[in-house]
């Protein structure tokens, strides 16, 4: 009998032009959490989507549970005791969080669906996670991190042995995450296996056993959690130290040199927030989740409606009615969501990087494939994006190679300031460091950066200034020495900080 629940010996994945995956291993014991870590690339996905069911290896085989599996879908890994939360959520937006719960096997009366059961099973589930929505209601209406409970109540219903989670915690807050936290070491008790994908180092340390690491497609090494670094993993992912995760800040802001300015801005879920953003700034926007954040920032553009406010570039006021006028005097957002909001996944490399820039590529109404090509390469050499061609499709890259070719559609442009929404959400340690020295070196080249990020120690690493968001209201404005997360969390929970609190 092996001392395993999985094994996946010697696993290849061939795709057209790449090797995703190169003879790869892994082990993972019954209840041990079990953490893969590696760069956006390193084939932890396509692992995943092999032992899931999603696609078959080109070579290898996957024990289970004492046998030798070959899952040809979801459904049949499901039945193996095989569950599968994937970082992008995939629940039907139009039915209840206890229909997207029990999908496919609805408790029935006869040939009538039992839906006073439903909810109750649905309730008992939702339950453990402590969620504050009921199970009948409609999933459109949820927040992201609320729907992100339901995809993992999901498979915790079908009673798994091995519950797979790709970087779960990506939209919870950290009241939802120690949830999570508690519910995974509750499985643990009860012999199940996580294995659990996540690029946040804190996370891996405080509930996995075991972590293994991949690069490039390989297998590097198997580590106990208890016996390594955060360090030995980073190394062994990029193969080299890392060094400072942050660039140095700025040191020669001109105090006077505002290139925005926003007064009393006004939408739906904020009000009357204003503040300035410096020449060559970088200007953090903190804040729990729903304090309105990224709607600040999509109202500033005109993505979303304000009813009251006012918004200066440069010392004039603008009046934008519509994104593209926004645009046009020189604002651009990047948003949180790049594979709905930001890329068509479908298109090409090429295409997606004109795609904001369609006049700078065109003669008339006519395309030029020609300089499609030459604005291309020239932000994939800029941005040192890793590709294997500019006419792959962008859904092809990994995640943080997805987001540089997002920051190249928008340089395109040359925007006067760039609002980035999450620059690094799932994204790898390496990759979240290129971003950080390409956010900083946005900014020395005279551009203002605005930066909303949910992640506390990346706030506060590449910002200069940070704006404290407390249920759409601006609470508070921090720089210097009184940038700590202790006064970020006291403002985005609606305290008052005191005199000693901040540094004179």
């Amino acid at each position: 009998m092996s001392e395993y629940l999985l094994e996946a010996r010697g696993i290849t994945k061939l795709f057209p032009g790449t090797r995703a995956l190169d003879q790869v291993q892994l082990q993972v014991k019954p209840g041990e959490v079990h953490a893969l870590c590696g760069e956006n690339g390193a084939g932890k996905s396509t692992l995943m989507n092999i032992i899931g069911g999603v696609f078959p290896p080109t070579e290898g085989e996957i024990i289970f549970d004492g046998k030798k599996i070959a899952p040809r879908n979801p459904k049949e890994a499901q039945d193996l005791g095989i569950g599968f939360v994937h970082q992008e959520l995939s629940l039907c937006p139009h039915l209840t969080a206890a229909e997207n719960i029990f999908i496919g096997r609805l408790p029935r009366k006869g040939s009538m669906i039992d839906f006073k059961r439903l909810w109750e099973e649905a309730d008992r589930v939702l339950g453990q996670f402590n969620a504050n929505f009921a199970s009948t209601a409609v999933v459109s209406d949820l927040t992201v991190s609320e729907r992100q409970i339901i995809e993992i109540a999901k498979s915790v219903s079908l009673n798994c042995k091995l519950l797979i989670l790709d970087e779960p915690t990506s939209s919870l807050t950290e009241k939802e995450t120690t949830r999570l936290f508690q519910v995974i070491r509750e499985l643990k008790e009860k012999g199940i296996s996580i294995l659990y994908i996540s690029h946040r180092m804190a996370e891996i340390f405080e509930v996995c056993d075991r972590v293994t690491v991949f690069k490039d497609g390989t297998y590097v090494t198997t580590m106990e959690t208890s016996e390594c670094t955060a360090d030995d993993i980073i190394k062994s992912m990029v193969g080299r130290e890392l060094g400072n995760m942050y660039p140095p800040k700025s040191s020669h802001i001109d105090q006077d040199d505002i290139i925005l300015k926003v007064e009393h801005l006004t939408g739906e879920i904020f009000k009357n927030v204003s503040f300035t953003l410096r020449r060559g700034e970088i200007l953090g926007f903190a804040g729990l989740v729903g304090a309105g954040r990224s709607e600040v920032m999509r109202g500033l553009c005109a993505i979303d409606p304000t009813s009251g406010g006012q918004v200066f570039l440069e010392g004039s006021a603008c009046s934008f009615h519509h994104y593209r006028d926004a645009v046009n005097a020189g604002i651009c957002y990047l948003t949180e969501d790049r594979k709905n909001q930001g890329l068509f996944l479908g298109m090409s490399i090429k295409n997606n990087m004109s795609s904001a820039n369609l006049k700078g590529v065109s003669h008339g109404i006519w395309l030029d494939d020609g300089m499609e090509k030459d604005l291309a390469n020239q932000y994939v050499e800029q941005l040192a994006i890793k590709l294997p061609g500019i006419e792959y499709p962008i859904s092809s890259l990994s995640g943080g190679n997805q987001q540089k070719c997002l920051v190249g559609k928008w340089l395109s442009l040359h925007p006067k300031v760039i609002i980035m929404d999450e620059p690094t959400r799932g994204i790898d340690v390496g990759a979240k460091r290129e971003i950080h020295n390409l956010l900083r070196n946005l900014a020395e080249s005279g551009m203002g950066v605005i930066v909303v990020s949910s992640e506390l120690p990346e706030v506060i690493g590449v910002s200069d200034r940070i704006a404290v968001m407390h249920e759409g209201d601006l609470a508070g404005m921090l720089e210097g020495e009184d940038i700590t997360e202790e006064n970020i969390m006291k403002l985005a929970s609606g305290e008052q900080l005191g005199v000693k609190e901040l540094r004179e």
